[in-house]
């Protein structure tokens, strides 16, 4: 969970990472768990928002995510590494919230939910590539 909770960590392995090369990241708060904050800014395609954990175990994380660009839209975000009977872990990611009329335009005309959907495939592949190689800062 520290990769998750700690978001200095997600540049390591997040799928939106290398968006924008000169994407301007902000952590503010306590360096992780509940309170941590992260906010970003960058290009057309990385966008700007910001993102809370807003609550915190072991085994998961709800964050508050809020989009400013490329339209707005609040959504809440949950990571949940509970373990598996096979002895490792079996993770879940899930986003919710409700689309404004921009924002539903927005994902029906660019299929932002199966964009979306690669784009969790590819962070936990990274996630889970990192943790294998026991890379961590």
């Amino acid at each position: 969970m520290p990769l998750i909770l700690d978001f200095h960590e997600w540049e390591l392995w997040s799928p939106w990472e290398g968006l924008d090369p000169q994407l301007n990241r902000r952590c503010t708060g306590p360096d992780s768990g509940v309170g941590a904050k992260y906010g970003w800014s960058g290009n057309a395609t990385a966008g700007e928002g910001t993102m809370e954990i807003t609550a915190a175990t072991d085994t998961s994380a709800d964050i508050a995510l809020h989009f400013t660009k490329p339209f707005t839209a609040d959504n809440r975000v949950r990571i949940a590494v509970p373990p598996s009977a096979s002895g490792g872990s079996d993770l879940t990611w899930t986003m919710s919230g409700e689309n404004t009329l921009p924002a539903r335009f927005f994902f029906a005309v660019f299929r932002m939910e199966k964009t979306l959907a690669k784009q969790f495939d590819r962070g936990l592949a990274q996630l889970a590539a990192v943790v294998e190689g026991g890379t961590q800062r």
